[in-house]
């Protein structure tokens, strides 16, 4: 018997050891699909998805690499490797599969996608597999925007569709092999994409909106400047069961509501997103029936001003929004631990202009880049192109570097993600390039 007890006490013993070891600090996005492994520890790169300008290095979108890990001092803040996209696609977002092994890449005007692959070399990512039948395959679906991962597949938002380039668009999924598997459009009423984020433990999805290529392909003083075009922007949301694919709420969110994010804490059952063009907060929450419910919670600046707030980013414990306004080029971090009575607690002047923000999951780091699109972005002086590091303690952000994306001839700098030496050191993949290369 007192062994018994022992045995008992000693099980019980290491049970409660093991829960009060703090985890390994996850350094990884918080926005990134909970279907993929996340990196802990330091990133020790961020990849960048960069428009091409004519005259500027040879003109073309590319992927850059660049140093993020301050114990690597000398390729810290700089750049690494880029590879280049040949010609202008308009590159705007991407995505990693998965497994983390392959990053997909999207071009908003002609619809071409890249598949690289990151795992052999993660400074060094490999071009892979080029897709240009998005539109063919998907039945006219234009302007591949997020990129989302599923188990086994990669779910794509679209932004607009080929018969007449207006709002009208798409959710695509392809298998991880690039192999095309569906078209889900949009309800009626509630056509137009931009973002989708699932949240599996609740099978809810939600899909925001945005515009059409006619729109988005056109100068943005031009587009402001035209009431016909300003009408066509997307001003609703919709609530998915995911599973089924099938849209189950429409919600009614004016002024084109762009990136979503989940709360991450378990107990938390509701999204944040940012509408452009009316530059308020918006909270989506799930009430006690299960259906959705939308509220403006906060109003980011004068609308009058249009200040775009473009893009933000929900720290891992829910506590702050980072919230981009792209023309002022300003970060706003709000307090958001109330998500009804959103709090401005800091604001940083990023740079002439801003737009991707992306949030370290340990809440140390906060990344920034300066292009929206290649027709929207400014011009002059204020044509500022750049990545900004900045240290996070919880109070304010305390700028760690900067490159210049102009002065290293590299374009535009949009979308990013978070890479690392031992994650890819770590994982098991089947060959030597992936099912993707074997598959071309």
């Amino acid at each position: 018997m007192t062994r018994l007890v022992s045995s008992r006490f000693i099980a019980r013993a290491a049970l409660a050891a093991v829960l009060l070891v703090p985890a390994a600090a996850r350094a990884d996005e918080t926005c990134m699909s909970p279907y993929m492994p996340k990196i802990t520890g330091q990133e020790d790169y961020v990849y960048v998805v960069t428009l091409g300008i004519e005259g500027v290095g040879d003109g073309s979108d590319k992927l850059v690499t660049i140093g993020a890990n301050p114990a690597d001092a000398a390729r810290y803040g700089k750049v690494i490797s880029s590879v280049s996209l040949g010609g202008r696609h308009e590159v705007h977002h991407a995505g990693f599969g998965d497994d983390r092994r392959h990053l997909w890449v999207g071009g908003l005007d002609d619809s071409m996608m890249w598949v690289f692959d990151v795992a052999p070399d993660p400074a060094r990512p490999k071009l892979v597999r080029t897709i240009d039948s998005f539109a063919k395959d998907s039945g006219g679906v234009v302007g591949p925007h997020t990129f989302f991962a599923l188990p086994g597949r990669m779910l794509i938002t679209g932004l607009s569709n080929a018969k007449d380039h207006a709002g009208k668009t798409a959710l695509v999924e392809y298998n991880n092999e690039g192999k095309f598997i569906q078209t889900v459009w949009l309800p009626e009423h509630a056509e137009y994409g931009y973002d989708a984020r699932v949240q599996p433990r609740l099978n809810r999805m939600l899909t925001s909106s945005f515009t059409g290529w006619n729109n988005y392909m056109t100068e943005l003083g031009k587009v402001m400047n035209d009431p016909e075009a300003a009408k066509h922007f997307g001003n609703t949301m919709v609530v998915w069961d995911f599973h089924a694919r099938k849209p189950i709420q429409t919600l009614e969110v004016k002024g084109a509501p762009l990136e979503i994010r989940w709360a991450l804490q378990p107990r938390h059952n509701y999204a944040f997103t940012t509408a452009a063009l009316t530059s308020k907060i918006w909270l989506i929450e799930q009430q006690d029936d299960g259906t959705f419910k939308a509220s403006a919670v906060a109003d980011v600046a004068n609308p009058m001003d249009v200040p775009l707030p473009a893009d933000v980013s929900l720290s891992a414990d829910d506590r702050f929004l980072f919230v981009d306004t792209f023309m002022d080029g300003t970060c706003r971090v709000y307090d958001v631990s109330d998500p009804h009575t959103p709090k401005l607690v800091h604001t940083e002047k990023i740079g002439a202009q801003v737009n991707m923000v992306s949030e370290t999951w340990d809440g140390k780091r906060v990344y920034f880049t300066s292009s929206l699109l290649s027709k929207w972005d400014k011009t002059g002086k204020d044509n500022e192109q750049f990545l900004k590091a900045y240290g996070w303690d919880g109070t304010r952000l305390t700028p760690l570097f900067a490159v210049d994306f102009l002065k290293e001839k590299l374009g535009r700098p949009h979308i990013m993600h978070f890479g690392q030496e031992r994650f890819y050191k770590n994982q098991i993949y089947a060959g030597e390039a992936g099912g993707l290369a074997a598959a071309r």
